[in-house]
Order: C-alpha cells, then structure tokens, then sequence
C-alpha cells in the first residue's frame, strides 16, 4: 500500500495548516497586544460617548450629503462624456477624452483646491457657500471615472439592439434613451456602486476648503475630536466606524448586483 497522500488529501492537510498558521497570528496578536493602552487611547467607550450625537447628526448627515450630490454631478456628467466618447462627431471625442485625461490624471485634492480658492480667484467669484465647490469637485472628478464605467456598458450592449430599434422606425436619440441606456445601467451598475464609496472616501477632502462646525464631515469631526483631553485615537475609531455604515452595506449592494448581473447572463 502506497503511503503517499493523494492530491485531495494534500490540499487537505495545506488548508488545515493554513487554519493553525491564522489562529498562532491571532493568538500572539492577543498576547502581545497592550489591552490596557489600547481601551484607554483607542477603544475609550467613554469618549466615543461623547462623540454622540453629533458625529450622527451632523458628521455622518454631511458625508452623506456631500457624496449624494458629488454622485449625481458625476453621474449626469459621466453620462454625458461617455455619449461624446462614442460619437461619430470627432471634436466631441477629442473633448471627452481630453476631459477624462485629465480629471483621472490629477489628483482629487487639486481639484478640490481648483473650485474653492483658484476659480474664485481667476473669475472674481464668490461661491455663497462651500457646498457649491464640494459638489462640483467631487462631481467633476468622478463624472471622468464614471464615464469610463458607462462607456463599457454602453459599448457592451449588442449593436442588433440599435439596428433593430431603428428598423421599427426609432429616432438614434429615442433608441438610445429608450432602450440602450437602461441596458447599460443594468450592466455597470456594480462598478457604478463602488464609484459611490470611492467618492464617499474623497467628501474627507472637503476640509481643504474651510469648513464651519456645522459643514463637518466623518474624518474632519475624528480629526478635531482628536483635540479632546486624553482622547486617544477614540474619536477616529468612532469616525471610521461610521464610514463603514456606508460602505460596507454598499459594499453587499455591490455584490448583489454583481450576481443578479452574472445570472442574467447565464439565461
């Protein structure tokens, strides 16, 4: 009798020895850990307390305010720039794709810096309030991101779909509308979704700007709860967990979407 493993029973034993790895990580990273500094700096229930209600009311209210707007900018524009991209019309492609070039290529801070001071500057403009330059930032820069998202879809949807909506005597607009666009939704919407936490992560930006208490954001408020007497780490904690409020039920969003998409496609 042969005393060699067969396949099965070697990938078998490489899991389980996987498992031990983990639980002797885990286990030194309990052992090692310095609890007592750790709940008083980092996991202070008592100043996390404190953090209540405002980091709801007003810190999680705004990032959620910011990213809503900045998604329906950049959804409008991205809509917008991914028709240009796929036009038969030359100067509108060579616009759009200047556009995306350039909004992908430069970092989102300058951006945020471009709207709130360099605009107002160059133009002799005044925006009456910072919620104008945050919109139009984080729209600006992820309408190049999102149009790239539609792009794909658009592009993905047969061309018989566009023959045949002609043929049944459809405008190009009407068809587009009618039957083209609400195809592509339904094809990126699981990357349209993580564009939604990627721009919930950029509303922290909006600092740059010079906000009031009342404009906070999550990472501002963690940021100045920080300035508390012996807060530790606490407020961030606080903050973080209240971005993941967001992200993480987007997250499963996401992934819903991506199986309905990946049944679909098996019909």
């Amino acid at each position: 009798m042969s005393s060699k493993l067969s396949p099965r029973q070697k990938q078998k034993l490489f899991r389980y020895a996987q498992y031990a790895l983990l639980a002797v990580i885990a286990l030194a990273a309990i052992l090692l850990a310095d609890w007592k500094t750790l709940s008083q700096q980092v996991f202070n229930l008592d100043v996390a307390a404190a953090q209540f209600p405002d980091v709801i009311t007003v810190a999680l209210k705004n990032t959620l305010l910011y990213t809503t707007l900045g998604f329906i900018v950049g959804l409008s524009g991205g809509l917008l720039l991914a028709l240009m991209r796929i036009s038969s019309i030359a100067p509108y492609r060579w616009i759009a794709t200047l556009y995306v070039e350039l909004f992908r290529g430069i970092p989102a801070l300058l951006v945020f810096f471009a709207f709130g001071y360099g605009i107002p500057l160059a133009f002799k403009i005044r925006f009456v309030d910072n919620l104008i330059p945050v919109t139009l930032s984080l729209g600006m820069v992820s309408a190049a991101y999102i149009s790239e998202v539609l792009r794909a879809g658009l592009q993905a949807i047969p061309k018989g779909q566009m023959e045949a909506a002609r043929s049944l005597g459809m405008s190009h607009t009407r068809a587009m509308i009618s039957i083209i666009i609400p195809q592509a939704f339904r094809v990126v919407l699981p990357p349209l979704t993580n564009e939604v936490i990627l721009l919930t992560k950029d509303s922290s930006l909006v600092y740059l700007l010079g906000v009031t208490v009342s404009q906070y954001e999550l990472a501002k408020f963690g940021r100045e709860g920080l300035t508390a007497a012996n807060a530790g780490l606490t407020p961030l904690v606080v903050a973080g967990l209240c971005y993941l409020i967001i992200t993480v039920p987007l997250g499963q969003l996401s992934a819903y979407f991506e199986r309905r998409t990946q049944l679909a496609g098996r019909k």
